[in-house]
């Protein structure tokens, strides 16, 4: 396993489908050695997803350093709902980790967004993993993130 470095506070936000993997990934993380928060939701019962990708959103402005996870079903719904923040660069991923690295090393992804229906607790262990492993690469790769703010 790679050293993940200690820097990072990790954000947590789910809707309905996503309890179960959340629940798991945090603990992944505490063993770890990151600190989590739990933006919620811990209830099956039916959230509207927008709501929880802000409130990853607006600890991220405040926590530059910070790494957000955010799941729903697929997805997709989270993505799209983080990205509309211009400090966000969200990422659905899942279990080609090639794809994972990428978003990290070439644009800088802070929020690692899963679809919870679609891939299983061990590969999004192994997701989650390589997203915080994978440093960014800088070099021609920051004047196209600065072009996505």
């Amino acid at each position: 396993m790679s050293t993940i470095p200690l820097k990072n506070t990790l954000y947590f936000a789910n809707d309905h489908a996503g309890v179960e993997l959340k629940t798991a990934l945090m603990a992944h993380g505490l063993s770890l050695g990151y600190d989590v928060i739990d933006l919620g939701t811990n209830t099956k019962d039916s959230v509207d997803y927008p709501d929880y990708a802000k409130s990853v959103a607006l600890k991220l402005k405040q926590d530059v350093d910070g790494i957000g996870i955010l799941i729903c079903g697929t997805g997709i719904g989270m993505s799209i709902s983080a990205n509309r923040h211009p400090w966000i660069r969200a990422a659905l991923c899942s279990k080609n980790l090639k794809i994972t690295k990428l978003a990290r090393a070439h644009n800088h992804a802070n929020v690692l967004c899963l679809g919870a229906r679609f891939i299983d607790v061990a590969p999004a262990k192994k997701t989650l993993e390589t997203f915080l492993t994978t440093p960014f690469e800088d070099g021609r790769h920051e004047k196209r993130v600065r072009k996505m703010c």
